[in-house]
């Protein structure tokens, strides 16, 4: 008995590989800033609400150049967006997908195994 094999055609890709590359170096560059513990951490504290550079160093208990050098990267990512009142500066998450993927990772790492 003789089995004939049908040659397949390609399927044809649904998503468009240069938008899904394009994606994937953004997605790599938001996780790149993700990756210093004190950056994480202050993305986490700003899931609460806005916070001033003066309260994250409280909380973190970082001196205020550390602080600060972190914060700079995140705007730099745009990761965070600044307020000013009078001589304070309020902190806040820049966009709703930041929020969603520290919660992510909250709900991963931080929250109580249940058993």
């Amino acid at each position: 008995m003789v089995t004939a094999t049908l040659a397949r055609k390609p399927k044809k890709p649904d998503l468009d590989i240069d938008e899904l590359l394009q994606n994937a170096r953004t997605a790599s560059e938001f996780l790149k800033a993700l990756s210093h513990e004190a950056r994480l951490v202050i993305l986490c504290l700003l899931t609460e609400g806005e916070k001033s550079v003066t309260e994250i160093e409280q909380l973190l208990k970082l001196r205020q150049p550390a602080v600060s050098q972190q914060l700079a990267r995140l705007r730099a990512d745009d990761l965070v967006e600044t307020r000013r009142d009078g001589k304070n500066i309020y902190y806040s998450l820049a966009r709703p997908e930041v929020k969603q993927v520290i919660q992510a990772l909250h709900a991963a790492f931080c929250a109580p195994a249940v058993r």
